[in-house]
C-alpha cells in the first residue's frame, strides 16, 4: 500500500471520488472549490493498492477551536486491510505537527465508531440530517417592516451577514466547543450559493439569513446552508420564513431534494424543519481523540 499527497486535479478529482463513494447522501467540493479552499495546514492523502486508489483522507486545522481535524475513508471493497489505520495514523501525525493535542472527526456508522474508539476517540456529540422532497411551492408572503433580499443582488451582503449575524449565530450552536470561523471561512463554505441565499434587513439592518450550497454533481439537491435569525428577533417565525424561501427559490431553480444537518441540541431548528416538511434521514456521530494515538 501507497501513501501519497494529492496534488494534481487528476488527484484531487480520485480523492473526491472516494469521498462520493463513502459519503453518497452529501455535496463534495469541486475540485476548484478545493484548490480555492486549500491552506498550507492542510493535508489530503491517497491510498493505492496495486496501482488503484483504495482510500483518501483529510487533514487541517479544524474550525471547532483549539482541535485539528481529521477524516480517513476507504472504499467498501478495501475495508479491513489496514487502508484506513495506515490513513487515520498519518492525519493524526500531521493535526499534531500542527501544535493540536486533539482532533475530531465524523462517523456514520457503528463499525466506524467501533474503529475510531480503538484508537482512544470518543463521542461527543451527534448531529442530525433531515430531508425534505421539493414539488410545486409557494413563495411565502412577506410581512410589512421586513425586507427579504437575494445576496446575490448586492455582494456587500456576503461580509455584512457575517459581521451582523453569523459570527453571533455561529457561537450559538449546540456544541461544547465553540466554532471559529473566519470571514474567508463563511464565503467559501457556509455562503457560496449567493443566488439561493436570502437575508432579512429590518430598518436596513439584517436580522435573519438563510440559504443553499450547490451540488455540481447532483444539480436535482442542494443543502441547507446556515439558517440564523439575531438573537432580539428569535422566536418570531423568521426562520421559518426565510426556509420557506429557500425551498421556494429550490423548486423554481430545478432542485428537487434539500438536506440539512443539525445538532441533537438544536432542538428548535429541529422542529422548525419538521414544520416545513423535513423528515430525519440519518444521524452523524461527532468523535473526539488525544494525539498522539495509541500505538
Amino acid at each position: 500500500m501507497v501513501l501519497r499527497p494529492a496534488e494534481t486535479d487528476a488527484d484531487l478529482d480520485a480523492w473526491r471520488r472516494v469521498r462520493m463513494a463513502v459519503v453518497p447522501n452529501e455535496r463534495t467540493q469541486t475540485v476548484d472549490e478545493m484548490r480555492s479552499a486549500a491552506g498550507p495546514e492542510q493535508l489530503m492523502l491517497l491510498a493505492e493498492m496495486d496501482g488503484a486508489v483504495v482510500g483518501a483522507g483529510y487533514a487541517d486545522r479544524s474550525m471547532i477551536a483549539g482541535q485539528g481535524s481529521l477524516s480517513p475513508r476507504v472504499l467498501p471493497a478495501s475495508r479491513r486491510r489496514g487502508v484506513g489505520t495506515a490513513l487515520l495514523r498519518e492525519l493524526a501525525d500531521h493535526v499534531e505537527s500542527l501544535g493540536f493535542d486533539r482532533a475530531g472527526s465524523m462517523v456514520d456508522d457503528a463499525g466506524s465508531l467501533a474503529f475510531a474508539q480503538r484508537f482512544g476517540f470518543r463521542e461527543v456529540d451527534r448531529d442530525v440530517e433531515q430531508v425534505r422532497t421539493i414539488g410545486e411551492e409557494a413563495w411565502p408572503e412577506v410581512p410589512q417592516g421586513i425586507e427579504i433580499v437575494s445576496v446575490a443582488h448586492d455582494p456587500e451582503l456576503s461580509s455584512r451577514t457575517y459581521h451582523e449575524l453569523a459570527a453571533e449565530a455561529l457561537q450559538d450552536f449546540a456544541l461544547d466547543i465553540p466554532l471559529k470561523v473566519s470571514l474567508d471561512d463563511w464565503k467559501r463554505e457556509w455562503l457560496s450559493w449567493p443566488e439561493g441565499s436570502f437575508v432579512a434587513l429590518v430598518n436596513g439592518e439584517i436580522v435573519g439569513c438563510a440559504g443553499l450550497l450547490k451540488d455540481d454533481d447532483r444539480p436535482d439537491r442542494a443543502e441547507n446552508s446556515l439558517t440564523a435569525v439575531r438573537r432580539d428577533w428569535r422566536r418570531r417565525g423568521l426562520a421559518s420564513l426565510l426556509k420557506r424561501m429557500t425551498i421556494a427559490w429550490a423548486a423554481e431553480n430545478g432542485v428537487r431534494e434539500l438536506y440539512t444537518w443539525t445538532q441533537t441540541g438544536n432542538v428548535g431548528m429541529r422542529a422548525v424543519n419538521e414544520k416545513l416538511g423535513y423528515a430525519t434521514r440519518s444521524v452523524g456521530i461527532r468523535v473526539r481523540g488525544r494525539l498522539p494515538l495509541p500505538r
